[in-house]
């Protein structure tokens, strides 16, 4: 079955496109998170072995299995944007049917019906359920309205479309710091999306579109920059974010 992609349209009516990822690269992104998890619970259990009664170790490793299997899929979708190791490396990430980042709640209800999903053996059930549901989801992701996606954004292309090169007066360290703590994840995906749908919008609708959300960000981040226009201050603080992700990525990786 094809998948198609969904397409959601925000209040300030700009359309994201979310494209629902394939099952071969979530089955490779699946082992390589399992085999990370799994290296997790073999490492505990070393440190934990010498303090384990004799007659327990089967069940406590298998608690161990459980609870950091569970817990590491909870950790990367609530703190790092719904990309896990695995998803990082095939370029897919979990959100929410909004295409926002998932909730503590959602997370956790996706992931308890893993269980459900693993039945009979290895994903079987799950694996059936994502093959007729038209954007590849499987039980846990229908219960809890999640969607894994692939990022298809080319990020040197982004980075040019985003410019910022002319508000560099923004990238001083209490803008930086404000910018990090004030503006969640979901304005982060909404600027980004501003910015590359922006040559789409009627010139007016454009102006007054990136005034109002410049006026916003004004006041919020402290700004008494007046010499920018609303569209290159909303581009200078969607550039400083993105490159701030980016750093933030490679330090994930290094």
């Amino acid at each position: 079955m094809s998948r198609r992609a969904r397409v959601i349209r925000t209040p300030e009516h700009i359309d994201v496109e979310l494209r629902p990822a394939g099952p071969g690269s979530r089955f490779l992104a699946f082992l390589v998170d399992a085999s990370f998890a799994l290296a997790v619970a073999l490492f505990l259990q070393r440190l934990l072995d010498p303090f384990v009664p004799e007659g327990l170790g089967l069940a406590v490793w298998l608690t161990l299995q459980f609870v950091i299997g569970w817990g590491y899929h909870i950790y990367f979708e609530t703190r790092r944007a719904g990309r896990s190791p695995g998803k990082q490396l095939l370029g897919l990430r979990v959100v929410d049917g909004r295409g926002f980042q998932l909730g503590v709640e959602q997370s956790f209800v996706r992931n308890t019906l893993r269980v459900l999903d693993a039945a009979p053996v290895f994903y079987g059930l799950g694996g059936l359920v994502a093959l007729f549901d038209a954007a590849g989801r499987r039980l846990g992701d229908l219960a809890a309205d999640t969607l894994v996606v692939r990022e298809t954004f080319d990020q040197q292309a982004l980075a040019r479309t985003l410019g910022g090169g002319d508000a560099t007066s923004l990238r001083v360290p209490r803008v930086v710091r404000q910018a990090r703590r004030r503006i969640g994840l979901e304005e982060r995906e909404f600027l980004t999306a501003l910015c590359l749908r922006a040559d789409a919008l009627e010139p007016r609708a454009r102006f007054d579109l990136f005034e109002s959300v410049a006026a916003d960000y004004r006041q919020r981040l402290q700004l008494e920059e007046d010499r920018l226009s609303g569209e290159k201050l909303v581009r200078g603080v969607a550039s400083i974010l993105f490159w701030d992700r980016r750093h933030a990525d490679r330090r994930q990786r290094a």
